[in-house]
């Protein structure tokens, strides 16, 4: 009996082995470099970027050129007026530099730093201070870029590029002639100071013009015998003094419609440039200080409206006689009134 029993234990016993055999066989066994996990498919619909994949970088916008004004020419001297815009799409400012280029001596004459411009606006260069070129062939080019470095975008209309001649300033106009030596007063002539109380030659508002309308001023082939007092056109001329109408006339190439008086002191009057049909005297009539004579007038050789008067001491245009300058008696006429 207890043979039999410990037999059927001995069978148990293998019986158990093989079972554990069996089943440590069919196991799965496990790997080194098994990283303990699934992997996860990709998804082309995760929103995101897979590792490892290049994304296409959208291209920037580029500044570009919508106005660039330079005038063909200048003269040497101070640079010229320079007008510029620059846009570009959602972006506010731009760095711009203007440089000019000297195409005989391929360099550099001339940089202005406009720093950071506004886009979308008209733009004047302000030159360096005291920056000046001098006559010759340049070429204008603008310069610029964005924060990101991006430069203008060049096309062949808009290139931002202009060719420049600076010509020589023009030479100065050669200065008036002086006025020719003032002729001493004659002997025995009255002074301004003597005539004192005369009336004015034009009554109403009146200038004396500046040195070409001076006696003594040059002209073609001889100098200005007169003073030229400006006026209106119609303006009434009076006679300074009483005296004695000697000459009425017209010179189409000179004094125009014209009259003469012989005064009371000796001196001969002209009057030059009247209007035409404006001659209220004529030759032989006396007259009296103050009374009309013509009214001024630019007939002849005139330009504008205004009296041309003479004073001559020993006869108008006479053998021996000779002009003087009026200005000083007419100013103190002037004064006197």
């Amino acid at each position: 009996m207890s043979t039999m029993r410990c037999a059927r234990k001995a069978t148990l016993a293998v019986l158990a082995m093989t079972a554990a055999t069996t089943s440590c066989a069919t196991a799965p066994i496990a790997r080194a470099d098994a990283a303990g996990g699934a992997q996860a498919p990709s998804h082309t619909l995760t929103g995101g970027s897979e590792y490892g994949v290049t994304v296409a970088i959208a291209a920037r916008t580029r500044p570009r050129i919508t106005r660039f004004s330079v005038p063909a020419t200048s003269v040497a001297g101070a640079p010229p007026r320079v007008t510029l815009r620059i846009d570009e799409p959602h972006v506010g400012t731009v760095n711009a530099q203007v440089v000019v280029i000297s195409i005989a001596l391929h360099k550099r004459a001339l940089t202005a730093n406009l720093g950071w411009v506004h886009t979308g606006r008209t733009v004047v260069v302000r030159w360096p201070r005291r920056a000046k070129l001098t006559a010759g062939a340049y070429q204008v080019s603008l310069r610029a870029h964005d924060h990101h470095h991006a430069t203008l975008a060049r096309r062949a209309h808009t290139s931002g590029t202009a060719n420049l001649t600076v010509t020589p300033r023009p030479a100065p106009a050669p200065a008036q002639p002086a006025p020719a030596p003032l002729t001493p007063l004659p002997v025995g002539a009255p002074t301004p100071a003597q005539t004192a109380g005369a009336t004015f030659p034009v009554v109403g508002a009146h200038s004396f013009g500046n040195a070409d309308n001076r006696f003594g001023a040059g002209r073609a082939g001889h100098t200005h015998q007169g003073q030229d007092i400006l006026a209106a056109q119609g303006l009434p001329v009076v006679a300074p003094l009483a005296g004695t109408i000697t000459t009425t006339g017209y010179q189409a190439s000179g004094a125009g419609y014209y009259a003469v008086e012989h005064a009371s002191n000796g001196f001969d009057f002209f009057f030059a440039h009247c209007t035409a049909g404006s001659l209220a005297v004529s030759p032989n009539q006396p007259v009296t200080a103050a009374q009309p004579v013509c009214a001024v007038g630019q007939t002849g050789d005139a330009t504008a409206p205004h009296l041309h008067f003479e004073i001559w001491v020993g006869g108008w245009h006479a053998a021996g006689g000779q002009p003087i300058d009026p200005l000083p008696y007419l100013q103190a006429w002037d004064t006197s009134r």
